[in-house]
């Protein structure tokens, strides 16, 4: 069995709506009856036995209760208890990399979509086809398996998807009578005040140069009609050299060599950028919805979910830029020898009245089609819901996260043009040729 150490495995997601999709949405089957929809198994066949399921990040009350009534349900359908745990980000690659060698392992395990690719060139998956065709999963989109959908069989179900917007405070923009920004302009207008106002030592839009760095940068270069790499033929080709990607990279970088993030910060990810935002140093940053529990844990709380509110990030060139779109999957470990009892765990939690609530009590868009829809009246997720079509992801390839976040290729170019020991055409000369060579090896 393949084994390759990945670091930090992006807790941010990643949903290959447009690189997998074709931008083509498929029509969703009709609804399932109720007792398609059900777990076929019954008390009796699994009672006595145990199913190991690993939640990933850190768990909060809304999630830790739906954990609860699910697994309770769980039980009383099938008559298996669950071992639930949950793994710390900073740990999750770790964790995966030892059970794929060979160590103890999980039966069903959430997984970033994103991370997919990864985890089936290492044989870390079992292939779950047959459960996304009948009951209530035959009525999530086609084109939302993109990534999850290898050779022809699928191996992990979408549970919630998220996109990105930017988070702000929006105490301080009433206070500093600051309108809502509807352009890059009136962004950096934004940043500038807050940074007049509340001190220097302030992010008024927080650079994030971290791990899941490309979330921003991705946004700022799509909306410049960039893209990172296209595959042709068998061979992936960079595109980072493209004035449409520099251009979108050169707004990435103006954040800080404008004086709108600190210079001392260029290697904080989403992670460390809230933290700052629950204590005061941040006025703006990128992510979603699923922060704000953090947020209050983080400020003791002190910084409570009315006092925040998000805005699509405007693009440079007009518009709203295309939002980076991630997913929460779950899916069977490859090592399992619970296979049906997995399944039947798998058949529970992505059926529609667990997903929906999945992705209500965690923040995230839901999966099935008409719940979506329902969210356009939604004040909080109406700006993430209106991302769905324009989403965009990074090259579907189990390499992806080598370049991304274990060689941080372009967090690296990036910090050389800040840093002024190189230029941007430099930079991303160089950038380029290495994400070729990582994506075609």
């Amino acid at each position: 069995m393949k084994i390759v150490k990945i670091a930090g495995v992006t807790a941010a997601l990643a949903l290959g709506v447009a690189a997998c999709g074709g931008g083509e949405t498929a029509e969703p089957a009709p609804a399932a009856s109720a007792a398609e929809s059900a777990p076929a198994a019954a008390g009796p066949k699994f009672a006595g036995q145990t199913l190991t399921m690993w939640r990933l990040g850190d768990s909060n009350p809304p999630a830790q209760a739906y954990m609860d009534d699910l697994n309770a349900e769980f039980q009383k359908v099938t008559g298996a208890t669950v071992k639930l745990e949950w793994i710390p980000w900073p740990q999750v690659n770790d964790k995966f990399t030892a059970a794929a060698a060979g160590g103890a392992g999980p039966d069903v395990t959430e997984i970033g979509n994103d991370q997919v690719p990864l985890w089936v060139s290492q044989e870390a998956l079992s292939p779950i086809t047959p459960l996304t065709s009948a009951g209530d999963q035959a009525q999530i989109p086609k084109n939302l398996f993109g990534l999850e959908t290898i050779d022809g069989e699928v191996y992990a179900v979408p549970w919630g998807a998220g996109t990105r917007a930017v988070l702000y405070r929006k105490d301080w923009f009433d206070e500093l009578k600051i309108e809502v920004p509807k352009t890059w302009d009136e962004v950096t207008a934004a940043a500038k005040k807050i940074q007049d106002e509340k001190g220097k030592d302030v992010d008024g839009f927080a650079f994030n140069g971290g791990s899941d760095a490309n979330h921003l940068l991705g946004a700022m270069a799509w909306s410049e009609g960039g893209d990172y790499a296209v595959k042709e033929g068998d061979k992936w080709v960079g595109k980072l050299t493209d004035p449409t990607f520099k251009a979108g990279f050169e707004t990435y970088t103006s954040l800080v060599t404008g004086g709108l993030s600190g210079k001392s910060r260029l290697t904080q990810n989403t992670v460390d950028i809230r933290t700052r935002f629950a204590n005061d140093k941040v006025g703006m940053y990128l992510t979603a919805s699923w922060d704000i529990p953090g947020i209050e844990t983080d400020s003791k709380g002190k910084v409570k979910a009315d006092q925040l509110a998000f805005f699509p990030l405007p693009a440079k060139t007009g518009g709203e830029a295309p939002a980076f779109f991630g997913g929460n999957d779950i899916a069977v470990w490859g090592t399992t020898k619970n296979a049906e009892l997995a399944g039947e765990y798998i058949k529970l939690a992505t059926s529609k009245q667990w997903a929906d609530r999945y992705a209500k009590d965690g923040g995230l868009l839901p999966v099935y089609p008409d719940t979506l829809a329902s969210l356009a009246s939604d004040p909080v997720q109406a700006p993430f819901a209106a991302a769905f079509a324009k989403a965009r992801s990074f090259p579907a390839d189990p390499n992806w996260t080598e370049a991304g976040e274990t060689k941080a290729v372009l967090q690296n170019a990036a910090r050389s043009v800040i840093e002024g020991k190189a230029s941007a055409d430099e930079a991303l000369a160089t950038a380029n040729k290495e994400l070729e060579d990582i994506l075609n090896q």
